[in-house]
């Protein structure tokens, strides 16, 4: 692969397993140094651990997402154990089969935790990492979306509602320090989670019955887009939630 993100550090959070610790491997693999955030230590040491061994130097920090002065403490460690952050992925969310259920069917404290990660978390990761990005003079956050965002009105759904909405607002409100913003929205890919998570039956039926491509969506197909989306040949792009669906949902 060619190294398009030789002398980047990247940042994911919820980088301990699933698609966060598939998109550390991908831009590892592509040149970057990479911080695995993650409020599973042991996970995310883990993680960096393979990657270490596997190529470049990796950093593990423990963070909880929700927390702004857990954040602020993870980003200084970062940049000064790495030399500063270009990229940001806020991939860290909640995403359980409970969160599709009603509101009333969520306590208040599952509400409050659900919305505390899935969309303050990126408020607090991406201002904290403004200042490191605009002292090198540019940087790229990337907000993990979902197909949900456009079709849902569950919980969940409404919190990646709320994640396009943010990466409208960010995107404007970095731009000045050079900071591009944007997502990808993937439908439901296999994970391990969703695999935990999912039946065979019913991750084949939501294939069969809502997507236009007729196969499961891979970690490797979300990477593809995350690497595009990361790299200087995005550069004009910003603000956008890019879908990888397989047409699912699709709307004018």
């Amino acid at each position: 692969m060619k190294e398009k993100f030789v002398g980047r550090v990247a940042l994911i959070t919820g980088g301990a397993m699933g698609l966060g610790r598939a998109f550390a491997r991908a831009l590892n693999a592509a040149g970057a140094q990479v911080a695995i955030a993650d409020i599973n230590l042991e996970g995310a040491v883990d993680t960096a651990s393979q990657l270490d061994r596997e190529s470049r130097r990796a950093l593990a920090v423990e963070c909880d997402v929700s927390d702004r002065r857990s954040v602020q403490h993870a980003v200084d460690t970062v940049v000064t154990k790495l030399g500063g952050i270009d990229i940001l992925i806020n991939n860290a969310a909640h995403h359980m089969k409970k969160y599709t259920q009603d509101f009333a069917s969520l306590t208040s404290q599952e509400v409050e935790a659900l919305f505390g990660v899935n969309v303050i978390g990126i408020v607090n990761c991406s201002l904290a990492c403004r200042s490191s990005m605009r002292e090198r003079g540019h940087g790229v956050v990337l907000n993990v979306a979902s197909a949900a965002a456009f079709s849902s009105r569950t919980p969940y759904g409404v919190t990646k509602v709320a994640v396009r909405g943010l990466t409208i607002a960010l995107a404007t409100e970095l731009s000045a320090d050079g900071i591009r913003v944007n997502a990808v929205a993937p439908t439901i890919t296999e994970t391990e989670s969703t695999l935990d998570e999912y039946s065979d039956e019913e991750f084949d039926r939501f294939v069969a019955t809502q997507q236009l491509i007729k196969r499961r969506a891979t970690m490797d197909d979300v990477c593809n887009a995350m690497l595009f989306l990361c790299s200087d040949e995005a550069a004009m792009i910003t603000g956008e939630t890019v879908r990888v669906t397989g047409g699912t949902a699709l709307s004018v």
